[in-house]
């Protein structure tokens, strides 16, 4: 029941409503239909009792004329009653019969009319039922169609009051997927009209933080780009080379940074999309070296060439941040990647990391002897496999720190291929 939709539970809830209602009409119906059977047993079991014991043997017309009356019957002539006994003998239905040493009563079915034959000695009488008809049926079959009526006319304006839900929710999923122009309206102000408007305040203030954060980055990283430039041109001219190193290796890695930045604010972009391309494992691990731009002997490569249905860029990224890694915390300062079943393995010794993985992963998080670096690199790794439709896994086996990057195929992402 927890998981039912709205929409779902409204039409169990009407579906079980009419279901009793109409269950409800049909046991009613049938106990009139009993009652009505036993009305008319009564009934003529009275006619009976008057005509066979409490009238005289030749009894007169008036006194006739008054039980005709009492009994709401209607006589006929002897000759219509020969005419109606025919027709009685052809067609008719017997659905009553009573009698005593007087005589005996029986009652006819013809084409919905009921007769009633009195055989007495002294006289033979044939009589209509002439009692007015109950509408107890019709009005029960009135009133049932009614509620069923007024139960999916309710069902119906029920429904349309929840359609609006519908159309808030995609709005709410093409807002979800990046588009940022999205506006979400309702023209009523009930309780779905709030829900609406509170959710376009959201998305427009949403859309104004973005605005601005990516505002500031780029004002940052174009403000950052100039001295960091006249810098190194300064850094250039030094003599000393011990400091001209420690100081090009800060600006090397303030100008990493910046570019960490740059690919964090492109790759985290809700409409942002890769564009994936079929490309050689040992094609990506190579360009990874390479921007690395470190020696060879710190990467030991042991692995099965395959076919990769991926973004080149964004994959490339990823390993070399994960090499990265793995030579700057590395106890021997070098890192080994292998693949192992359908896993991608990169190894480093080292200790067991002190937090759980999802810590790192975290922007600008890092252990407290990890000062070698700016905190974003694993961070930039998960956020480049979630839209590439991996997982980054991590154990610790023998002294070795192991980053996996699990395949998840049933959530990559639709992109267009080359």
């Amino acid at each position: 029941m927890k998981n039912l939709s709205v929409t779902t539970f409204i039409h169990i809830l009407f579906s079980v409503a009419i279901i009793i209602l109409i269950a409800t009409f049909l046991l009613f119906l049938s106990w009139d239909k009993d009652r009505q059977k036993l009305d008319e047993y009564k009934r003529y079991q009275f006619i009976a009792v008057s005509f066979l014991s409490n009238l005289q043997t030749s009894p007169d017309q008036e006194k006739l004329q008054n039980l005709y009356t009492e009994l709401a019957v209607l006589p006929f002539s002897p000759k219509e009653t020969s005419q109606i006994k025919t027709k009685i003998q052809k067609k008719g239905k017997t659905i009553f019969t009573g009698g005593s040493s007087a005589g005996q009563v029986r009652v006819f079915e013809l084409q919905k009319i009921y007769y009633i034959y009195v055989q007495r000695m002294g006289y033979n009488l044939m009589f209509k039922d002439n009692k007015p008809k109950s509408y107890n049926f019709e009005y029960a079959v009135g009133v049932g169609m009614f509620l069923i009526a007024l139960l999916l006319l309710l069902y119906v304006a029920v429904l349309k009051k929840l359609s609006p839900l519908k159309r808030l929710h995609t709005q709410i999923q093409t807002f979800a997927k990046g588009d940022m122009q999205t506006r979400i309206t309702y023209q009523y102000d009930d309780e779905i009209g709030k829900i609406a408007k509170s959710f376009d305040d959201a998305i427009v203030h949403i859309h104004k933080l973005s605005v601005s954060k990516n505002l500031f980055m780029r004002n940052m990283m174009h403000e950052l780009k100039t001295p960091i430039t006249k810098g190194r041109i300064v850094v250039e001219m030094l003599e000393d080379e011990n400091t001209k190193k420690v100081l090009v290796r800060a600006f090397e890695r303030m100008n990493e940074l910046i570019t960490e930045l740059a690919e964090l604010e492109r790759v985290t972009t809700q409409s942002f999309e890769p564009n994936f391309e079929y490309i050689m494992l040992s094609d990506i691990i190579q360009a990874s070296q390479e921007l690395l731009m470190t020696q060879d002997v710190c990467v030991d490569v042991d692995i099965q060439d395959m076919a990769l249905t991926t973004d080149r860029k964004l994959m490339v990224l990823v390993i070399k941040n994960l090499l990265d890694n793995g030579i700057k915390y590395g106890t021997d300062k070098s890192v080994r990647i292998q693949t192992s079943n359908e896993l991608l393995e990169i190894i480093s010794e080292g200790d067991k990391l002190e937090h759980p993985l999802h810590y790192y992963t975290e922007p600008f998080s890092q252990a407290e002897k990890r000062s070698a670096g700016f905190g974003l690199g694993l961070y930039i790794v998960h956020s480049i496999l979630d839209k590439l439709g991996y997982r980054l896994g991590y154990k610790h086996k023998k002294g070795k720190n192991i980053f996996m990057l699990v395949p998840i195929r049933h959530i990559i992402p639709s992109a267009r291929r080359k």
